[in-house]
């Protein structure tokens, strides 16, 4: 038997707000409710620590498409003299440390 909801949450949210909520249960067959349950249970925290990673991680992907358009500047502009083999070795170590970053997963991130 499912455990008996008789907790009541209160938010404050504006009548578009609030109207917006009731249209997207609506068009889900579900009362508001199962909807904002529903929404919550997929939602993920951050403690402070993993947000300062989460952080860190954005910037390094930013560095690392800043050298992807490095690489794609410069072999537009030395189309003939590009020595292919030097731009496939540089595009290999951004995928190298595309996949890197995609496997680093921080400890303090729950899941709940």
């Amino acid at each position: 038997m499912p455990e008996r909801r008789s907790a009541v949450v209160t938010a404050r949210v504006s009548a578009a707000e609030f109207a917006a909520w009731r249209a997207k249960a609506a068009a889900a067959g579900v009362p508001l409710s199962a909807l904002i349950r529903r929404a919550m249970a997929r939602t993920r925290t951050w403690t402070a620590r993993a947000a300062d990673v989460e952080r860190e991680r954005t910037r390094e992907a930013a560095r690392i498409g800043n050298n992807l358009n490095q690489i794609a500047r410069w072999a537009n502009t030395h189309k003939g003299a590009a020595e292919a083999v030097e731009v496939i070795a540089r595009l290999v170590a951004i995928e190298r440390a595309l996949a890197a970053l995609a496997r680093f997963e921080s400890p303090d991130r729950d899941a709940h």
